[in-house]
């Protein structure tokens, strides 16, 4: 049986995160990155019961939710649950220039990790679904849901 399209993107992702400085980057980068995304897109397009407003972020938490269940289903559903509590805090933020500020931070642990660490350009540049993976790929390494499958040879390389 092949490869599914999560181990492929699994691989990948983990190839081009091979040294501990860029791991730890991308391990403060992408929660600010996320919670900045989450705050900054909570702007409401339509109110239910003229009492519960639906965000942007919102529909697109659910929308990422629904592809990364399809992805894997128990790291999926972590990430769904999760998001939604990070969505939760985020949307009460009423400071935008806080929410840019961490967003940017992120971007720059991102590049950092890249430049600094890894010396190679972010899986993201050849392939956009990267930007689905990276947060499950932070997330696995709290709760440690999926392991590190498949094990790439190269992340035993620090």
């Amino acid at each position: 049986m092949g490869a599914s399209t999560m181990d492929r993107l699994w691989s990948d992702y983990q190839d081009h995160h091979r040294t501990k400085g860029n791991r730890t980057c991308h391990m403060i980068g992408i929660p600010l990155i996320v919670f900045g995304l989450l705050s900054l897109l909570s702007i409401p397009i339509v109110t239910l019961s003229g009492r519960w407003p639906i965000e942007i972020s919102l529909v697109i938490l659910l929308a990422v939710g629904v592809i990364d269940i399809s992805l894997d289903a128990r790291l999926g559903a972590l990430m769904l649950v999760v998001s939604f509590l990070l969505y939760l805090v985020a949307r009460d933020l009423k400071a935008w220039p806080i929410a840019v500020a961490m967003f940017v931070i992120g971007w720059v642990c991102q590049y950092i990790g890249h430049g600094v660490y890894e010396r190679r350009q972010p899986a993201l540049y050849k392939n956009l679904a990267h930007l689905l993976i990276g947060p499950l790929w932070v997330l696995n390494h709290v709760f440690h849901v999926r392991g590190e499958r498949p094990i790439a040879a190269a992340s035993a390389r620090s």
